[in-house]
């Protein structure tokens, strides 16, 4: 399999795969396979300069996602692997997660990203 990994500070981030790998990877583990992915649009309009991203829904809207997705807090805690606690906390926006926990939130409620914390 042809992997690029990306590393920051020395540590892996991510891997990038070809796509057809991808789809198989999603088979595999049981995800539906979309084949129609949109992308995302890359600007630095914002303060921080990284790119925000336009058309995702904003964290907040979590519990309704998780929700409709039919899964208790508990579940998508230990899916996600932080405490029923901190995603109460997360929920009611009394805290802001890291960029790793917010991707891991969206990946399980089935979103194609999710934006910084305005």
């Amino acid at each position: 399999m042809d992997i690029q990994v990306i590393s920051r500070d020395g540590e892996p981030e991510y891997a990038v795969v070809p796509w057809e790998h991808y789809q198989a990877l999603l088979k595999a583990a049981g995800h539906s396979i979309t084949s129609s992915v949109q992308p995302v649009p890359q600007s630095s309009d914002n303060s921080t300069g990284q790119g925000a991203r336009v058309g995702l829904p904003s964290l907040g809207e979590l519990p309704a996602l998780r929700q409709a997705k039919g899964v208790t807090p508990e579940q998508l805690a230990r899916s996600v692997g932080i405490s029923p606690a901190y995603l109460a906390m997360i929920e009611s926006g009394e805290r802001q997660p890291d960029a790793a926990i917010r991707r891991s939130l969206a990946w399980e409620v089935g979103v194609d990203g999710w934006s910084d914390p305005s």
